[in-house]
């Protein structure tokens, strides 16, 4: 899961789960099912996936829903919330971005691989200037899951050059910071997920786990964990 966010509404507070699809995985929609039951297990609330596609067969893979048990009987179903590049505009007006900043980053991840990608981030980073004097926090947030969500598409190098024009966001410190929360977090997922399944973990193991700061190695181990009787399948060598 590339994002999560805890949302407040009038109605009440739910977890944001934000992922970006680039193209279709047959095991995902099992993945997308134990991820949002492990949130609701962990924080008590309930939680919403959102499948954010630049692709329109991929989105179309991903939209409905999926049903978990017998036909006769399924126990569990899924029902994502899709977006894709025909389900945002695209976003390269500079007033409209300072209006509506989460429209703008949904504009950049949906057209990431459009021709006008450059423009909506240009006017992205515009806003994000602002929002970062008013409220650095949720400017963070919005950088963070617009960094994410480009992913490899060429999109991203021109983000990267933008950053430039936000010193806090590219400072190696707070870089780190941000890096270390990640890896912070994705352990202590890890371990409540074997604690949950009754997998033993020792001491050693456990230090293991939460002195790991690799997010590509926790996020390995973190499917791994979904499945595995034991700490050694966790870790067990490609």
């Amino acid at each position: 899961m590339d994002t999560l966010l805890n949302v407040e509404t009038k109605r009440g507070r739910f977890l944001l789960a934000v992922e970006a699809q680039g193209k279709k995985v047959p095991d995902k929609p099992r993945n997308w099912a134990y991820y949002l039951a492990h949130l609701h297990a962990k924080y008590e609330m309930p939680a919403v996936l959102l499948v954010v596609c630049d692709s329109r067969s991929t989105a179309a893979w991903a939209s409905g829903t999926v049903d978990f048990g017998p036909p006769e009987w399924p126990s569990l179903t899924l029902r994502p919330l899709v977006l894709g590049p025909d389900d945002v505009p695209v976003v390269d007006d500079p007033v409209k971005a300072r209006q509506d900043i989460p429209l703008t980053v949904l504009s950049a991840l949906l057209h990431r691989r459009d021709p006008q990608a450059d423009a909506i981030l240009k006017v992205l980073v515009d806003a994000l200037k602002g929002l970062e004097a008013r409220d650095p926090d949720t400017a963070t947030i919005f950088v963070e899951l617009t960094s994410q969500g480009l992913g490899e598409a060429p999109a991203a190098d021109t983000w990267r050059a933008l950053m430039t024009d936000l010193s806090f966001f590219t400072s190696p410190i707070s870089e780190e910071i941000r890096a270390e929360g990640r890896a912070e977090g994705k352990a202590e997922d890890i371990l409540l997920l074997l604690d949950g399944r009754e997998v033993p973990v020792s001491a050693t193991d456990r230090d293991r786990i939460t002195s790991c700061h690799d997010l590509a190695t926790l996020n390995l181990w973190f499917t791994r964990a979904i499945t595995a009787t034991s700490v050694a399948e966790v870790f067990a060598e490609e």
